[in-house]
């Protein structure tokens, strides 16, 4: 084992957000960071890379501008540098594509000195006599262990892929939409398809098989649990939520308010792109037009059971292709209860926040909230008072912060915010007030 210099801080998972952090930290000589990544290079959501699917946030929201529009690790520098600048220009597009995206995030980690692949961390412990937090890590390549130290901590370690309580442990090859694409081949040579989602993963997943559809056969559904297909609401008084006067709101309201907000706003960030939910109209009008097309979109209707039927004659667990999962579905407004075989299954489920096991050892120096999970404070710190501020968290705080949190175009103002805490003065200008509208009632009376 090897114990490696102490830094500033130590950042743990390289997304977007931790790696906005190691760029917009590079030039800062003050602080001596270290990013530490279990992955061997830089992979955001891979395996949803259909063809021409887009980011949901203009180009600004790269891991730099919003903060620092003079910085080299920008998305424009990354055209530029790549020559593909005036084609970005010509394309006339706000919204880079999402593997494009991930290039650019690509080519900025291999810039950056601090970051660290390929080191998975096992345990974070605090040293008492020394002040300063050990974490430690395995090699993935070589199972070489190290041990980094430092003050502080940024917990960037992302949402894992969420799968329902009814599909877990079912066998098969059911797959959660994050894999999609490595599957899509052995999906596409089955009879029947279902799709179970909501969101803007689950519509690109159901438009790119329905296309498809008439080649391969299949019978294709998609079931979702929302009323409708909701639209992602994209207008400009809306997207003055994604404002730091709507964060400061927001975390003043009561615990069981914000519960109650980020039931009701979903659809301000897990909508649907309403081009994408036209295209698929559309795209149903033409499979339509010479006899009724083998799909079935399904609203209203919750996944409540699953069970998984193996191939005849093979009590092993059978041929994956030729398996079949039942699923027990309930019309919620009609209160009725139904079931649908399919031989393929794709849960469009979206990702859920989960408390790394590693912070194990240090727990009693984080503070919860009563449902156990981080009790998050406005700065993005999550000690205890005794603690000090010495922990930071990125997207984990969306019971604390609201729908913002998960938004690529706040991530440079609460990584501004945090390099403050860092360093003890601001760095990057913090815009606190960018909204024409009031979010909170005026003290006294208005005149």
């Amino acid at each position: 084992m090897s114990t490696v210099s102490s830094h500033d801080f130590i950042a743990i998972g390289l997304g977007p957000f931790n790696l906005g952090l190691a760029a917009l930290t590079d030039p800062i000589d003050e602080l001596n960071g270290l990013f530490l990544e279990r992955k061997p290079d830089f992979d955001w959501h891979s395996g949803m890379f259909l063809e021409g699917s887009t980011l949901q946030t203009p180009f600004m929201s790269d891991l730099v501008t919003l903060a620092d529009p003079t910085s080299p690790y920008s998305f424009l520098n990354y055209l530029k540098e790549n020559g593909r600048l005036y084609s970005f220009y010509i394309r006339e597009s706000f919204y880079p594509l999402r593997e494009e995206f991930n290039d650019y995030c690509r080519w900025v980690a291999a810039r950056l000195g601090s970051v660290r692949f390929g080191q998975e961390v096992t345990s974070v412990e605090y040293d008492e006599a020394g002040g300063q937090y050990a974490v430690h890590t395995t090699e993935t390549a070589t199972g070489e262990r190290h041990t980094w130290r430092a003050g502080r901590l940024v917990l960037g370690t992302g949402t894992p892929p969420y799968v329902p309580e009814a599909c877990r442990d079912l066998g098969g090859d059911l797959i959660h939409n994050s894999r999609y694409l490595e599957h899509k081949e052995a999906l596409q040579a089955k009879e029947s398809i279902t799709v179970v989602g909501s969101g803007q993963s689950a519509a690109e997943i159901y438009y790119d098989l329905l296309q498809d559809i008439d080649a391969h056969g299949y019978r294709l559904d998609w079931i979702t649990r929302s009323p409708r297909f909701f639209p992602l609401e994209y207008t400009k008084l809306t997207l003055e939520m994604t404002s730091p006067e709507y964060v400061d709101y927001f975390y003043g309201l009561p615990a069981h308010t914000r519960e109650r907000l980020n039931t009701s706003q979903k659809n301000l960030y897990k909508g649907i792109n309403s081009d994408l939910i036209n295209a698929i109209f559309d795209l149903l009008y033409i499979k339509n037009r010479r006899g009724p097309c083998p799909t079935r979109l399904l609203t209203n209707t919750a996944l409540r059971e699953a069970s998984y039927d193996p191939a005849d004659g093979d009590p092993a667990g059978g041929d994956a292709a030729s398996g079949s999962y039942t699923l027990a579905l309930r019309q919620e407004e009609q209160g009725q209860d139904f079931t649908l075989t399919t031989q393929g299954l794709i849960l469009a489920t979206g990702y859920r926040h989960q408390v790394p096991e590693f912070l194990a050892p240090v727990r009693d120096r984080i503070a919860w909230d009563e449902a156990g999970r981080f009790a998050v404070a406005r700065d993005y710190s999550i000690n205890t008072a005794t603690a000090g501020r010495e922990i930071y968290v990125q997207n984990a705080e969306l019971h604390t912060h609201g729908f913002v949190t998960p938004d690529l175009g706040m991530a440079a103002y609460r990584n501004s915010c945090i390099i403050r805490e860092l360093l003890g003065r601001e760095h990057y200008p913090i815009e606190k007030t960018i909204a024409f509208q009031e979010f909170a009632a005026p003290e006294g009376a208005l005149r």
